[in-house]
């Protein structure tokens, strides 16, 4: 799995193709003897078209004990990554990209072009000349009907069609840009969540901008706001920012309800694939609770755990932090990570790129997010006390004999340990989800909020038995 949000590298434009070899002249007829039958001319030779040899390739564009609540733990080895870096390292997004590359002369791709060029131009006089003739000859033949041009803008859409929903949905989305202290960065989009101005995303599109950095958001009409980091959620992915002097129509995005979605609905998705601003996909829910586990990919990241929507709608770098909406245009996700084959699966390095497998935050989960960044500035994640390990597995989450940095695997006093939880315990189930690994188990936890009750399912000693606790809390990533 990894995040549609790695660097890549804008490809140059392709080279201007050389000037054509001019044809040569026909040659002349030769004239026919005297007194005799009149010989046929010989036909013209026809016009030379420069060979084309073949089109010079397009340049290759180009995821240990965890404590389920404590400090951070790694990314295991089979970690998604939220994108496979490109050109320059970047991270995560469309490259951020400010100057773009020359175009180099000649190149076998101009050959290629130069005899199309001509070739049309031959066959278009011809069949210019032809058309003309039947034209004037037969002007009744022609079937062809043209649409009056009259109206074509009053054209009206249904509200609730593709279109219509587009056309609602896409000024209330903006595309960001990032730029860390050491130039790094790369573009996201988001989208508005009040009218106070601010707007949510991913956090790992607004990462490299978190400590001194520059960030921006332009809305589809070309306006551009700078912006400032309100707060960001590691383990969530999920950040919101505020436009400094921001507007006063803002529109916020209707939200809708997540846990209502059936396997099936559609789906439309908005972000800025490759840099491609504004650009909207379609599709469906292709699946729900899908456990997720993404991260950079690099040696110090930290993973972001969800149980996703996920979809078939295209998704690739840059669109991560945009809403996937339903079918009436209410925000039912945000768009977050792919799977992709380029990666080798998971956590693999190489590029990325939509294979219909998309993943999304489930909206209920990230309103109560965004709603305590706005309100403290920082996360707060639901917690049951134990370090689980996350090594892959299909038989549940264990709880490891030691925690992280030599702390107790279970919290004394913690919820985990009030329930009569024990190191060596493999949880199966969290309510009625079914529980395969420590990842999964994470993210069914941080569906819930601090407070919740839920009910366990675990296995001890080849015997299974159940508990009830109530969930703690943890505020912040560390």
């Amino acid at each position: 799995m990894s995040t549609e949000n790695e660097g890549n590298t804008v490809p140059p434009a392709p080279s201007a193709p050389p000037v054509p070899v001019d044809a040569p002249a026909a040659s002349p007829h030769p004239a026919a003897p005297q007194g005799g039958p009149s010989a046929p001319p010989p036909p013209d030779a026809p016009p030379h078209v420069p060979g084309a040899h073949g089109v010079a390739g397009a340049p290759a564009p180009q995821g240990h004990g965890s404590p389920v609540d404590g400090s951070w733990p790694p990314p295991s080895s089979a970690a998604p990554a939220y994108g496979e870096g490109g050109a320059g390292g970047a991270g995560w997004g469309a490259a951020y990209q400010q100057h773009q590359p020359a175009p180099k002369p000649g190149g076998r791709r101009g050959g290629l072009v130069a005899a199309v060029l001509v070739a049309a131009l031959v066959a278009g006089g011809l069949g210019g000349g032809l058309g003309y003739t039947l034209a004037r000859n037969d002007d009744s033949s022609s079937t062809t009907v043209s649409a009056s041009d009259a109206g074509a803008s009053q054209i009206k859409r249904d509200p609730n069609s593709i279109a219509g929903v587009a056309a609602k949905a896409l000024p209330s989305t903006v595309t960001i840009e990032a730029e860390g202290t050491g130039g790094r960065g790369g573009t996201g989009t988001g989208f508005v969540f009040d009218t106070q101005g601010h707007i949510v995303t991913n956090n790992h599109v607004v990462a490299e901008a978190v400590d001194g950095g520059k960030l921006s958001a332009t809305f589809p009409d070309g306006r551009k706001y700078d912006a400032e980091v309100v707060g960001h959620a590691q383990g969530y992915d999920v950040a919101v920012i505020r436009l400094k002097n921001a507007p006063s129509d803002l529109k916020p995005l209707a939200l809708g309800d997540s846990d209502k979605v059936a396997v099936g609905d559609e789906t439309i998705a908005i972000g800025a694939p490759f840099g491609l601003s504004n650009t909207v996909t379609t599709g469906i829910i292709s699946a729900k609770n899908r456990p997720v586990a993404s991260s950079d990919g690099s040696s110090d990241s930290k993973a972001s755990y969800m149980s996703a929507l996920q979809t078939d709608a295209s998704i690739n770098p840059g669109n991560s932090g945009g809403p996937l909406l339903d079918a009436r245009g209410a925000v039912i996700g945000i768009n977050s990570a792919i799977q992709s084959a380029g990666s080798g699966g998971l956590g693999g390095a190489g590029q990325s790129g939509s294979i219909g497998l998309g993943f999304a935050i489930p909206i209920n989960q990230a309103k109560y997010v965004a709603q305590q960044l706005i309100k403290t500035g920082k996360p707060v994640y639901a917690k049951i006390g134990a370090s689980v390990s996350l090594e892959d597995t299909t038989n549940g989450a264990k709880i490891t004999d030691q925690g992280v940095s030599g702390s107790d695997p279970v919290e004394p006093g913690g919820p985990a340990a009030e329930a009569g939880l024990k190191p060596g315990d493999v949880i199966t189930k969290l309510d009625d989800r079914v529980i395969d690994s420590g990842p999964t188990l994470i993210g069914e936890i941080w569906t819930h909020k601090p407070g919740d009750k839920v009910t366990v399912t675990y296995k001890r000693a080849g015997k299974e038995h159940t508990a009830e606790l109530t969930l703690g809390s943890r505020v912040g990533d560390n």
